[in-house]
């Protein structure tokens, strides 16, 4: 075992235990410290004991093992962060002791932690159980700071998590962010015990990816000429004349990768197909039903530009992309997007129409499921899983494809009866770029619609209407970030918080569980440490 010291600076009482069983954290207005808990954990037991912590914390864990012994460095950090000093005094009578038992769950990522009169310790049933318990005892210990009390209350927290995908998602295409930003909402993600970060990276206005076989996708593709100023609606349409784009070298995505590999983050790419194409095209205009010339999109919307499904080549460019993307992406999922695609072109290509006639398709919904179906061919010479908006269930879908449906449920439900793992996003729960006001002359400029905190709260990812048989086939749920009209890093964190908040809550907690009244009484502990932080963030109404 290996032991590191962190100096606090409190005092320890022994008082004798009694276990009292409390089924919600947030319902006792007497433990403000396990008030702000976001989000709330699945079970926890009072106890009648005070842990008193004076001079160090002695954290003690397998050496031997190499995942816990990089969460503990990290922890270290997040530790001094908030004013916890790590100290090498060998007087220190107080432990946290961190260990492993794969039978405390049936479930990963689970945990129990439980702080008494000897000390605190933490058992995990794997390595990311250990990491989530260690989110919650920060949340705990940094609460314990500002509520500047003398003592942190007994406990035992059981926790484990509703859904195995817990999900944010972010568009760098239409605007681009820096590396530093990426790990910050990485961060984000993974305090909230989040565990997707699916990387929007290529769109009509730009391509954020290099490919070796494909150059000119950095030197065209990933640039335009100018950009939309105001909203899409305005009449005329005003630009501002400056070249913008750029993209991450392959360098940046590994070293992003690593550092949501150790938050316990799981990075799903996206690169769009058929559709949202227009920029690819640009630099490849051959790979169109036209043959261009193309050009990067300024302004945002549905564009007619698509790959061309009757054009070999174009399979050809795509999964040579998808082989450099596998590579690099070590998860098992790529998303291909496979939504919004405008078949205008599809219909007068003679390429298109052979196409059809050739595969006896009976219409260009059965050739965009063609397409899909040879993508997904292809991901699986990879070892990858397909993932497509809903629009990839129109013309038939693809054997193994996971659908991520976002126009509303309905396409998750007809997905999941038919026996497809599904993923929730709909609109009117989950989409961050959605207004947080109905009076949006005090925000920000937004692409339109509505979303309250209280909204995203109510967000049920397993509808009613789905077979009780096949109910485990969802997945999870996830909430997007488009940026049309997110052009900085610190609108993207308003944008994001603290409606986060309230999706991991959703994603994490047990639905028996849910109060948000009691949410809001416990986002308000926890927006402080948010704000601490440094974080920019919406405040509550």
């Amino acid at each position: 075992m290996n032991s590191i010291k962190i100096e606090i600076k409190t005092y320890t009482k022994v008082i004798s235990i009694m276990f009292v069983t409390i089924s919600m954290s947030a319902s006792n207005p007497n433990n403000k410290i396990f008030n702000s808990l976001i989000p709330a954990p699945s079970h926890i037991d009072y106890i009648n004991s005070n842990l008193l912590i004076k001079n160090t914390l002695e954290l003690d864990y397998d050496i031997h093992n190499k995942g816990v012994h990089r969460i503990i460095q990290l922890i270290k950090t997040d530790l001094n962060k908030i004013g916890y000093k790590t100290s090498n005094r060998d007087n220190s009578k107080i432990k946290i002791s961190i260990n492993i038992d794969p039978n405390i769950s049936d479930s990963s990522e689970s945990y129990i932690l439980q702080i008494n009169t000897e000390g605190i310790e933490i058992t995990g049933c794997d390595n990311a159980g250990i990491f989530y318990a260690f989110q919650t005892l920060l949340q705990i210990l940094e609460t314990n700071k500002t509520e500047k009390t003398k003592y942190i209350k007994g406990v035992i927290i059981k926790d484990t998590p509703r859904f195995k995908w817990r999900g944010m998602h972010l568009d760098v295409a239409r605007h681009m962010f820096s590396v530093e930003f990426i790990k910050r909402y990485i961060d984000i993600i993974a305090i909230h015990k989040m565990n997707i970060f699916h990387w929007h990276l290529t769109e009509d206005q730009g391509w954020r990816i290099p490919i070796e076989k494909f150059p000119k996708l950095e030197t065209i593709s990933a640039w335009r000429k100018e950009t939309l100023i105001g909203h899409y609606s305005d009449k005329p349409q005003k630009f501002d004349g400056k070249r913008y784009g750029g993209f991450y070298s392959k360098n940046e995505i590994i070293d992003i990768i690593k550092y949501a590999k150790d938050r316990f983050v799981e990075i799903v790419p996206e690169i769009e197909m058929p559709g949202h194409a227009t920029a690819a095209l640009s630099a490849y205009p051959e790979l169109s039903c036209t043959g261009g010339p193309h050009e990067t999109e300024t302004t945002w919307g549905v564009h007619k530009e698509v790959f061309c499904a009757g054009n070999e080549e174009t399979f050809y460019f795509l999964e040579k992309i998808l082989e450099e993307v596998s590579q690099l992406f070590p998860g098992p999922y790529i998303h291909i997007g496979g939504d919004e695609c405008p078949k205008t072109r599809w219909k007068t290509c003679k390429k298109c129409q052979k196409r059809i006639k050739d595969e006896g398709l009976k219409d260009e919904h059965e050739l965009q499921s063609y397409f899909i179906k040879r993508i997904e061919k292809v991901l699986d010479v990879f070892g990858k899983r397909l993932i497509g908006w809903d629009e990839i269930l129109e013309g038939g879908l693809a054997p193994n494809a996971i659908v991520h449906s976002w126009r509303g449920m309905e396409g998750g439900i007809k997905a999941a009866n038919a026996g497809h793992e599904v993923i929730m996003s709909p609109t009117g729960y989950a989409y961050f770029d959605y207004y947080q006001s109905k009076n949006i002359k005090n925000e920000p400029l937004a692409i339109g619609g509505y979303l309250p905190l209280s909204k995203v709260y109510e967000f049920e990812p397993v509808p009613a209407k789905i077979e009780k048989d096949k109910r485990y086939l969802i997945l999870g749920g996830q909430a997007n970030l488009w940026t049309e009209y997110i052009d900085n890093e610190n609108k993207a964190e308003y944008m994001l918080l603290p409606r986060i908040c309230a999706l991991s809550e959703v994603l994490w907690t047990p639905s028996t569980n849910k109060n948000y009244n009691m949410f809001l009484k416990r986002l308000k502990g926890h927006l402080l440490r948010i704000k601490s932080a440094g974080y920019n963030f919406r405040e509550l109404d």
